[in-house]
């Protein structure tokens, strides 16, 4: 619904702009604000010219969409080279854009020399506005150079947390488990917490009622981690650890177990492992404990 919604909003402005230009053409002939010769003498556009203009857009547009799907053939399992690939398709669009605008004006007669001899100055008003363009570009860059994330990454900005889906030469997009994408621009990246770098820690919080004998379930425990790591060896790294008892509630008594995951399985690891301590300690005869009222009367 939402991207039928974008689509219509884009539509909508594309026929609003289409008829402010049309009245305003309109009007400025009829108003003779707008000379024909005066623009005539400037631009040069002929049927040969406009076929040039044509054909050049459309080949341009050819080669960029080429460029742009054999490079999402491609699925490396390097973060380091799937990032190169998303920026270079990001840049091939920009280079493509500048292309055509340039190689544009010179086919329909207009001097590129004096606009790029007028450029200094032009870059002077526009490089205020353009600020925070050239630091996004700028900072983009530098943290690929610097290879702080990439591609596929787990990453963490601001409390977002989420998969590095794509670098561009501007922004950066990162999805989360709900597919909910986050854009960011290059130069708000701060602050980030790359948690692909090292493996996590999936951590499971078990209670049991106070009667137990905690020393001797402790020694049960070791063949009862062993035998759920056993199980689980695609997503755990390694044996779920003891840590020991994390805290005394009201109701039992909290133990804490920890085990090694990559940063995208640390969600579904948590679960695992309640499940299976869970049914591990029911048979030792161990229930966990739930809250219970007594009632004392005289």
């Amino acid at each position: 619904m939402e991207k039928k919604s974008e689509k219509r909003n884009s539509l909508i402005k594309m026929l609003v702009y289409a008829v402010i230009f049309i009245v305003i053409t309109v009007v400025g002939f009829a108003t003779k604000l707008i000379d024909v010769k005066e623009i005539s003498s400037i631009i040069s556009v002929n049927g040969k010219s406009l076929l040039k203009l044509i054909s050049m857009i459309f080949g341009v547009l050819f080669i960029e969409n080429v460029i742009v799907f054999v490079l999402g053939i491609f699925k490396p399992k390097s973060h380091r080279v799937r990032s190169v690939l998303s920026l270079i398709s990001s840049m091939t669009k920009y280079v493509a854009f500048i292309f055509i605008l340039c190689w544009g004006l010179k086919i329909i007669g207009v001097n590129i020399t004096a606009i790029i001899a007028s450029v200094g100055i032009l870059a002077l008003i526009v490089g205020f506005s353009a600020e925070s363009l050239i630091a996004d570009i700028v900072t983009g860059t530098f943290m690929l150079l610097e290879n702080q994330y990439n591609v596929g990454d787990i990453v963490e900005v601001n409390g977002f947390r989420g998969t590095v889906t794509s670098i561009g030469i501007r922004t950066t997009c990162i999805t989360d488990t709900g597919d909910n994408v986050k854009i960011i621009n290059n130069s708000e990246m701060k602050n980030i917490l790359n948690r692909s770098d090292k493996y996590s820690r999936a951590v499971s919080d078990i209670s049991i009622p106070y009667e137990t004998d905690i020393e001797k379930l402790e020694k049960e425990l070791p063949k009862l981690l062993e035998e759920i790591y056993n199980a689980h060896t695609d997503i755990m790294k390694k044996a779920p650890q003891y840590l020991g008892v994390q805290a005394l509630e009201a109701s039992g008594v909290l133990l804490r177990f920890v085990v090694e995951v990559s940063e995208k399985n640390i969600y579904s690891v948590t679960r695992t492992l309640n499940h299976d301590l869970l049914l591990g300690f029911r048979k030792l005869g161990v229930e966990c404990p739930f809250p219970q009222l007594d009632v004392h009367s005289k």
